[in-house]
Formats: C-alpha cells, structure tokens, sequence
C-alpha cells in the first residue's frame, strides 16, 4: 500500500504529480521576499511627509523652526514664545482640517522643548506630524593602521 500502490499486485508507475508542497513552499518564500523586500529598501527614517499637490488642491503645512538660540518661527515670522504656537495652529488648523504640521529643530535645542511643541500641536488637534531631518554622511570605514592599542605601542 505504500506510495499509492494498488491491491492488484500491478507494478504501475506513480504518474500523478502532488503539487502541494511545491505551491506551499512558493508561497512562504514569497511571503518571505515580500516582508524583507520592504525593509532593504527603506533606508530613511520613515516620516509622515506631505504627498504632492495634485490638480488644485494644495497641502499646506504648519512649518516651525526651533533654533538653538532660543527664537521660534512658525511659517518664516518670529512668535514671542513657544505658548504663543497654540493659538496660531489652533488658528491654521480651522482654515485647513488636514493640516499637516513639520517641526524643523536645532540639533542642540532641549528635548523637553521639542516635546512641548508637540505637546501644543496635539492639543490644536494637529494630528499629522513630521520632524524635518538632514542626511547624515556616510561614515568613514576605521582601517587597522589607524588604531593603536595601549601594549606594546611604539612610538
């Protein structure tokens, strides 16, 4: 009875092909492709960026920049503090409900400043976010030469 022989005693050959297992095994190395594909080709921070503007509609964002000096500019014009945010987005977010808002901050302001300006876009009920970033050079590779080790260094 083993491989589907019959009870005649007949020594037919096996003609019929399962392919099953073939069909299964395509179908995780796809899911596998898939899955991986997608995280080899996204080398950026993922960010929720505007998408382009397609006929007359037009996306606007709520631009601000927080430099390290301690000034604010939301849009290109100067605010007087960092409270004064609330009210301008609370303001630009009547006039367009998918208001998407990008936070451009200075390497050396305070992380707890950078959160309270989300803290304020969130309480506007600004619900699209994004923190604008710079591309990093590539590193330089460390060769062997250049490293040197405390024992046995010679000057």
């Amino acid at each position: 009875m083993a491989g589907g022989a019959s009870n005649d005693g007949s020594d037919d050959a096996i003609t019929g092909i399962n392919v099953t297992p073939l069909v299964d095994i395509v179908l995780v190395l796809l899911i596998i492709f898939m899955v991986t594909a997608k995280l080899i080709v996204s080398k950026s921070v993922p960010l929720d960026l505007p998408k382009a503007a397609t006929g007359s509609e037009i996306q606007t964002t709520f631009a601000i920049v927080l430099s390290a000096d301690g000034k604010a500019l939301v849009d290109s014009t100067p605010v007087p503090s960092d409270d004064a945010v609330l009210a301008l987005a609370k303001t630009a977010r009547e006039k367009n409900p998918e208001l998407r808002a990008v936070i451009q901050a200075d390497s050396a302001v305070q992380h707890g400043r950078v959160i309270h300006m989300l803290d304020l876009l969130k309480q506007a009920q600004i619900a699209k976010i994004a923190f604008a970033v710079a591309p990093a050079p590539p590193a330089a590779p460390t060769s062997p030469s250049n490293a040197t080790s405390g024992a046995g260094a010679r000057p």
